[in-house]
């Protein structure tokens, strides 16, 4: 804090000189982007040492947030903000012959997620640092992320994303940290002195190596940390077999260990995958663990009071494993017994539900547990019988209920049951999402034990998505609030609602004008695509799921393409369509779907008919840095997933905070949006959970739609010719007409929400040719957009289940 243009200078041309041996005439840009992050590093570093003395002085209880993602986008830029140096970084850089803004540019975005849940994990981290939370993140130190993508002839095509040849200069690596996790192996249980002794040996060794990056607080010293593993061998080289020229054999345990840290979720449709990522789990919780229990006993003597100094956060399924590993170290390498033991697990392990999809609760096959973890599995085992036992008691022998909630059943383990089983408090993350858990997907343990389950809805980091990525609104909240600190109490947003309500609505739209215009000028450049800013600017970015429905909104385009054909007179409210998504490898529907939308995209912008009407664009490698450029130009966000598919969502509140208005079922957080807002700043349509649950009883037959609908009918049967490419998507219309063995055609129900997704898509380009009362919409969702904020969701998580106390100012 503190820092003057003039001493960052001089820090700078120092650090230039002694890490990279030039002058500031002799530097790269790329050469003074990592000066500038081993500078910030180097304040962040100092605070964390100040943090970490404040900690220990206080024995204060240490949050342990595990996460597989966490997508924390660029730093250099976020950091400065935080430290309070922004103004005079941009400043020093000048003076030194660079652009602040051609080096935020060049930072690439940290491999180290794909989509909401990473986003929100990052932002969590950012607030607990804000709100002086003792917190440490964990996860994987990916060397090449999830991927780049590139678009080919319409079609997805994945790249390595060498994130870490600039982004590694904010990671500082702890070799005195390292951790070993073993796998394979057998066990062997024996009794000593009355005492079970359990010996586990023919493993194979991983090195856990931390690289830790430091996170800031806003206007505080107190610095958090992400720790992030990498994976090394102990025996980088056999140099008996590389002698007699074995060569490939000589270097296959350094491979086999370092694929662990290669890619976040590599593909698992085979069962080399299956592996590689069961691996990965219980690599990053095993070496989590381990520090963490370290560090206790070197300071405590003891672990009896374990459960009272730390509290383990698992961000969804991904760290399950965290369990057993627990249990593991004490009863195998501290000696207690099990009842001990499972009381301090139980007692600081807490699970965050982030989805209602059965097939993204996670299960393993037994067997392969047994064979890569074979302790672990003896512990599931144990636990299972111990949980399946009391199970049966309380169902009265009823299996069906047993066989829902068992933890081990059929030859899987089931790793949601598991949480269920030992967390001591289980959240979802919008009120719908929380009430689907308790009277649905866990019905039964919610009825044994309601206390157990709360509801945390999701937050965002309010001083990057609005402060930072959008000066023009940032600039007139601070008007609107005055002396009062918005950036740390995000409740005080509403007085902009309060602060001449007709002027500000104006400078509302000139302000989303300014940032069209941006975009537009940033997109020309990048991809050589000139957008129509004086249509409206119509969004859909997030990951590609069938539920998330990109597929209904290139339907409904479809519809206007076909339209504009049959009638060029035809009027409707000029539209930019914008599509950003990354399809999973493997997800074969998605990539299909993504094929489709850049098939739509040529056939329409080719089209004369369409020119300055419709225009239909999907932003190749959406990821952080890209979403900071589009949210404050966004002006209809697109939150259409199927009513109870979503567990709550972060991009609608991004969108929100920054003046689109949402289309969207009511879903997940659009829920509780809609009770800050009111539906008449809102277009809501479609079927509501409940409806939805009522269709799927009722027996849902899909063709009837498209034998009653000719628009429909019309649509699907487009897409089934294909476009000016000639490319057919049978197959999409297959799945949306004709049930699959033992399933249900269209089962995120496209067809039966078409017609109420079309009506509100009218009566928002309707609104938008009202600017006063479009801006006036956009104001009040501003203003309210405060209550999803990440400090709130990280304060009820600091108040309700990790019992830790939080910044007062």
């Amino acid at each position: 804090m503190g820092y003057t243009s003039k001493q960052l200078s001089k820090l700078m041309v120092d650090k230039l000189r002694r890490t990279f041996g030039r002058d500031v005439s002799e530097a790269t840009d790329a050469d003074m982007f990592q000066t500038c992050a081993l500078v910030l590093r180097d304040i962040m570093s100092g605070n964390r040492v100040e943090t970490r003395e404040k900690n220990q002085k206080n024995n204060a209880r240490q949050v342990h947030y595990l996460s597989l993602e966490f997508l924390v986008g660029r730093s250099l830029e976020k950091n400065a903000f935080n430290l309070g140096v922004l103004p005079q970084l941009k400043e020093a850089l000048g003076s030194l012959g660079f652009s602040a803004a051609d080096l935020f540019e060049l930072e690439p975005d940290a491999g180290l997620g794909n989509g909401g849940l990473g986003r929100l994990a990052a932002c969590y981290l950012e607030s607990t640092a804000t709100l002086e939370i003792p917190a440490t993140g964990y996860s994987i130190c990916y060397e090449l992320g999830i991927f780049k993508q590139k678009i080919v002839d319409g079609q997805q095509v994945e790249l390595p994303d060498n994130w870490l040849q600039l982004g590694a200069a904010w990671l500082v690596t702890r070799p005195e940290d390292t951790e070993e996790v073993h796998f394979g192996g057998h066990v062997d249980v024996s009794y000593e002195n009355g005492r079970r002794v359990v010996r586990h040996s023919g493993y194979t060794t991983v090195l856990a190596v931390p690289r830790d990056m430091k996170i800031a607080g806003y206007k505080t010293n107190h610095t958090n940390r992400l720790r992030l593993w990498d994976a090394k061998s102990p025996t980088p080289v056999d140099l008996s077999r590389f002698s007699s020229g074995d060569y490939v054999k000589a270097v296959e345990e350094k491979a086999t260990a370092e694929a662990i840290a290669k890619v976040l979720y590599p593909e698992d449709n085979h069962t080399e995958g299956k592996m590689l990522r069961l691996r990965q789990q219980y690599f990053f919780v095993s070496a989590t663990v381990q520090s963490i229990v370290r560090k206790h006993k070197a300071k405590y003597g003891t672990l009896r009071n374990f459960h009272e100094k730390h509290a383990i956060q698992i961000n969804d399924t991904h760290p399950t494993l965290v369990i057993p590993e627990l249990m593991r170290i004490l009863l195998d390498e501290e000696g207690y017994n099990w009842d001990d033991a499972w009381y301090i697990t139980t007692h600081t392990v807490s699970y965050t539900n982030h989805t209602v999809l059965a097939e993204a609760l996670e299960r393993w096959p037994q067997d392969l547990i047994i064979n890569l973890l074979p302790r672990i599995w003896l512990i599931l085992d144990e636990i299972s019988g111990k949980y399946q036992r009391r199970l049966e008691q309380e169902f009265h022998g009823d299996m069906d209920r047993v066989s829902r909630n068992a933890i081990i059943w059929d030859g899987q383990v089931r790793m949601a049951n598991l949480c269920v089983c030992a967390c001591q408090a289980i959240n979802g993350v919008s009120a719908l999402h929380s009430d689907i858990l308790k009277n649905d997907v866990f019905h039964d343990a919610y009825r044994r034990d309601p206390k157990k389950f709360l509801n945390v809805t999701n937050g965002i980091d309010h001083r990057r998505w609005l402060a930072q990525i959008n000066p023009g609104l940032h600039e007139l909240m601070c008007e609107a609030v005055g002396s009062g600190d918005y950036l740390l109490h995000p409740e005080l947003m509403v007085q902009l609602e309060k602060k001449a309500p007709v002027a500000t609505a104006k400078r509302l739209g000139e302000i989303k004008a300014a940032n069209k215009r941006a975009f537009s000028d940033w997109y020309a450049r990048e991809a050589g695509v000139l957008l129509n800013t004086d249509a409206m600017f119509d969004v859909q970015v997030k990951r590609l799921h069938e539920y998330k429905r990109q597929l209904l909104n290139a339907m409904h385009i479809i519809y206007l393409y076909q339209r504009l054909k049959d009638d060029p007179h035809f009027t409707f409210t000029p539209r930019v369509y914008l599509f950003g998504a990354k399809a999973a490898p493997g997800y074969a529907m998605a990539k299909q779907i993504i094929h489709l939308i850049n098939s739509l995209a040529n056939t329409v912008n080719a089209d004369p008919a369409c020119k300055d009407r419709l225009q239909v664009v999907f932003l190749e490698n959406y990821r952080v840095s890209l979403a900071e450029r589009l949210m404050p130009a966004a002006e209809l966000s697109e939150q259409i997933s199927t009513a109870g598919k979503e567990a709550s969502g972060t991009g609608n509140m991004k969108f929100m905070m920054n003046g689109a208005l949402t289309i969207g079922t009511l879903d997940g957080a659009n829920v509780e949006m809609c009770q800050q807002v009111g539906e008449d700043n809102m277009f809501l349509f479609g079927l509501t959970a409940n409806e939805v649950a009522a269709k799927v009883q009722q027996g849902y037959r899909s063709y009837e739609y498209y034998n009653q609908n000719e628009t429909l009918r019309r649509i699907l049967d487009q897409m089934t010719r294909g476009f000016d490419d000639g490319v057919s998507y049978t197959d999409i219309v297959n799945s949306l007409l004709f049930a699959p063995n033992g399933g249900m055609a269209d089962q995120y129900f496209l067809l039966a929400d078409f017609e109420s997704y079309r009506a509100a898509q009218a009566l928002a380009g309707q609104t938008y040719l009202d600017p006063k009362k479009w801006n006036q919409m956009a104001l009040v969702n501003i203003a309210r957009s405060g209550l999803f904020a990440a400090d709130r969701a990280v304060t009820e998580y600091a108040k309700n289940i990790w019992h830790v106390d939080v910044r007062k100012d």
